[in-house]
């Protein structure tokens, strides 16, 4: 049971192992093509937030961005196979940074293609996020031992 456990471990950070292995791959000097995706994504998500919030969110380069998203994917990930809740949680920050700056569904209108296709890609993040916590709240539980029932003698009445 716990080698299929660890199969299932590894399978699931797939994902994140290629997609951080891809980054790294394509950074060079300016940040690669993630980088560049980034910026427009990033600067509508920062002025949502500063309409809604009231906040200003501080500007900073992308390409540190990305370099830290490399990285909570690769240690998180490897840290997960190993079925520890610190790489875990490296992933859900990850997740819950990342999914609504990339899939930003909520600047399309429901009719345009891209609408769908990032609805679908920002539910499937969902999913991942879900399964991270499954995982944290499964490590959680504590499951007692089972003690075998014993059976009570009776007694015999004396008079």
């Amino acid at each position: 049971m716990a080698f299929i456990s660890f199969i299932g471990r590894v399978l699931f950070v797939s994902v994140f192992v290629l997609s951080a292995w891809q980054e790294y791959n394509e950074f060079g000097n300016d940040g690669g093509s993630t980088a560049k995706n980034l910026v427009p994504k990033f600067s509508v998500f920062s002025k949502h937030i500063t309409t809604h919030t009231g906040y200003q969110v501080p500007e900073f380069e992308i390409k540190l961005m990305v370099v830290g998203a490399i990285a909570l994917k690769a240690i998180g990930s490897l840290l997960f196979i190993f079925s520890s809740k610190i790489g875990a949680f490296l992933l859900i920050l990850h997740q819950v940074l990342a999914t609504p700056i990339l899939y930003d569904f909520y600047n399309y209108d429901t009719e345009k293609k891209e609408f769908t296709q990032l609805f679908i890609k920002f539910t499937q993040n969902l999913a991942l996020l879900g399964g991270l916590m499954f995982f944290i709240g499964m490590t959680n539980i504590s499951i007692p031992r089972r003690t075998p029932i014993k059976k009570k003698v009776s007694k015999t009445k004396t008079v």
